[in-house]
C-alpha cells in the first residue's frame, strides 16, 4: 500500500544533492558561542528530544525511487537515534579561539551521510574563558538560511527560562520503511501530480489568454536576463579554482548600528553595506597577492527567498539567485558603495531574480538526469566568483538552558571551483560574518578577514566624520 507520509523534495532540494562531491560538501550551520558553564549533555538531550517534533524533518532520512522514477523523497528513519547526531568534543587546552575555528572547520570538512537524517549538532567544551559553543550542520537539500533561522526556535528560547512546549500525546513512532514498490508508487504519483499541475496550467491558459500572454512575455524577457548573464562570465580570479574537501574558516563581527549609520549618511541598504565591505576587503586581499584590480568587478552569488510572508518556518529551499556585483577596482569607499547602490538598484529593476525563479520552478517538472545537468549550470563558476548571503536574525539574546547565546557566526558552502563562501546574519545588535575558504586555496583567508574589518572600519569611520560635520555645520548656523 503506497505511503501518503513520503515527501518528494523540490527540484532546488534536489539540485543541492546533485551538486554535491567529495571536495564540494552541500552542508550549512553556524558557529555559536554561549555563556558558561555547558549544560549536562543528558539534559540537552532532553531539552532536544522534547521539541524535535516541531521539525519532524529531523528524523526523516532520504529514500531513492527505483528506476528513477522520480526526485528522492523524505521519509521516516526507523533506527533514529539522537545520540547519533548530537556529538560532544572538548578542545585541548588552552581553548582558544583558534582551536574552536580549526574545529569548526574539520566538522565542515567532513560530508553527511546520506543513509541518516542529514544534520549533525556539536556541543563543545573546554574554551579558555568558561564559556562553551555549539556547531551546527545541515544539508542544504534539507533547509535553507531564512527557514534556518526560525528553526533555532527549537532549540533556544527568549528568556534564561526555558519555554513550555506542547507534547504530541504518544511518542514518537515511525512509520515502516517504504518497500521498492512503495518508492515506485511515489514516484508515480509524483509524476502524474506534475502531470495534473501541467494541466492545470494549460486550462489556467486557456482561460485567461491576456494574463498568460502578459505572464509569458515577462517571464521570456527574465529568462533573457538570466541567459544574458550567463553569456557573460565572471572574471577569472584565484577565488575560482579547483578545490579539495578541506576547509579553512574567520569570522569578522561589526556592530549593525555602524552599518546602519552608513546607509544612513550615504543611502542605500544595509546589504549594500555589507557588499560594498566585503569588496573592499577582497580588493585589498586581491592586491595582496597581486592581482591587478583596474577595471575589475567580481560577482557574488546573493540568494534571494522566495518565501512568502508567514512561510518562513516551513522546510525546504524556496530561494533563487541574482549575480550582485563586487565593484573592487573602485579605490575610495564612498564612491564604491555608490557603485554598488547603483548596481543593486538596477539588479531589482531588472527581471533576473524572477528569471531564477522561473528556471527554479520549470526544474520541478525536470527528471533527475535532466535535474543533475540544470544545478550543475546553477553554479557554474561562469556565473559568479563567490557566494555573499546575508540572512536577517533576532535582535534580542537567545538562551539555550538558561546559556545566553553571545555570538553566531553562519557558515556556508563551496560550489566546485569556488573557493570562498561569505555568510552574514544580524544577531542582537551585531552583523557576523563566517568566512569559509578551501584549506588549500585560501591559506591566507584570515588575511582576507582582516582586510574586510579594515574595510568596515575604513567605511564607518568617513560617516562618522561625514555625520559630524554635518552636525556641527548646522551647531555654526
Amino acid at each position: 500500500m503506497p505511503q501518503e507520509h513520503l515527501d518528494r523534495l523540490t527540484a532546488v532540494d534536489a539540485s543541492f544533492l546533485e551538486q554535491e562531491t567529495p571536495d564540494s560538501h552541500m552542508h550549512v550551520g553556524a558557529l555559536v558561542t554561549l555563556e558558561g558553564p555547558a549544560p549536562d549533555l543528558a539534559d540537552f538531550l532532553d531539552l532536544l528530544r522534547g521539541r524535535l517534533h516541531l521539525v519532524p524533518r529531523y528524523r526523516q532520512k532520504l529514500v531513492v525511487p527505483p528506476l528513477d522514477a522520480g526526485r528522492p523523497l523524505w521519509g521516516d528513519d526507523p533506527d533514529f537515534q539522537l545520540e547519533y547526531h548530537v556529538r560532544h568534543t572538548a578542545l585541548p587546552s588552552p581553548g582558544s579561539d583558534e582551536q574552536l575555528r580549526n574545529l569548526a572547520a574539520r566538522i565542515f570538512s567532513q560530508q553527511l551521510d546520506r543513509s541518516k537524517p542529514l544534520w549533525e549538532l556539536w556541543v563543545v567544551e573546554g574554551r579558555a574563558d568558561g564559556s562553551w559553543a555549539l556547531i551546527s550542520k545541515t544539508h542544504h537539500a534539507m533547509i535553507d538560511g531564512i527557514a534556518g533561522v526560525d528553526l533555532a526556535t527549537v532549540m533556544f528560547d527568549l528568556t534564561p527560562v526555558p519555554r513550555e512546549v506542547d507534547h504530541p500525546g504518544r511518542a514518537w513512532q515511525p512509520h515502516r520503511e517504504p518497500a521498492g514498490v512503495d518508492l515506485l508508487a511515489a514516484g508515480v504519483r509524483g509524476a502524474a501530480k506534475t502531470g495534473v499541475e501541467l494541466a492545470e496550467r494549460a486550462l489556467g491558459a486557456l482561460l485567461r489568454p491576456q494574463t498568460t500572454l502578459a505572464t509569458v512575455r515577462e517571464s521570456a524577457e527574465a529568462i533573457g536576463e538570466v541567459v544574458w548573464a550567463t553569456l557573460n562570465p565572471a572574471p577569472e580570479t584565484p577565488l575560482n579554482v579547483p578545490i579539495g574537501p578541506h576547509r579553512r574558516f574567520a569570522p569578522v563581527r561589526g556592530r549593525l548600528a555602524d552599518f546602519k549609520l552608513v546607509k544612513d549618511v550615504y543611502g542605500g541598504t544595509v546589504n549594500d553595506v555589507v557588499l560594498t565591505v566585503v569588496s573592499g576587503g577582497l580588493r585589498t586581499w586581491l592586491r595582496s597577492r597581486g592581482v591587478r584590480t583596474e577595471g575589475l568587478e567580481l560577482r557574488a552569488l546573493v540568494p534571494v527567498s522566495l518565501r512568502a510572508q508567514g512561510e518562513a518556518s516551513s522546510l525546504g529551499n524556496e530561494i533563487a539567485a541574482m549575480r550582485g556585483p563586487l565593484p573592487v577596482y573602485v579605490a575610495d569607499p564612498v564612491e564604491r558603495l555608490r557603485t554598488v547602490r547603483a548596481s543593486m538598484g538596477e539588479l531589482k529593476e531588472s527581471k533576473q531574480a524572477l528569471g531564477a525563479e522561473v528556471l527554479a520552478s520549470l526544474q520541478n517538472f525536470a527528471p533527475p538526469t535532466i535535474l543533475g545537468v540544470a544545478s550543475r549550470l546553477n553554479f557554474s563558476t561562469r556565473l559568479f566568483n563567490c557566494i555573499v548571503t546575508n540572512v536577517p536574525g533576532p535582535q534580542l539574546p537567545l538562551y539555550v538552558l538558561g546559556r545566553e547565546m553571545t555570538t553566531v557566526y553562519p557558515i556556508a558552502f563551496l560550489p566546485r571551483d569556488h573557493a570562498l563562501a561569505v555568510a552574514i546574519i544580524s544577531y542582537n545588535g551585531w552583523l557576523n560574518f563566517g568566512l569559509l575558504g578551501d584549506y588549500d586555496a585560501l591559506p591566507d583567508l584570515e588575511e582576507l578577514a582582516d582586510a574586510i574589518e579594515a574595510s568596515i572600519d575604513e567605511l564607518v569611520g568617513m560617516a562618522r566624520e561625514q555625520r559630524a560635520g554635518a552636525r556641527s555645520s548646522v551647531t555654526s548656523v
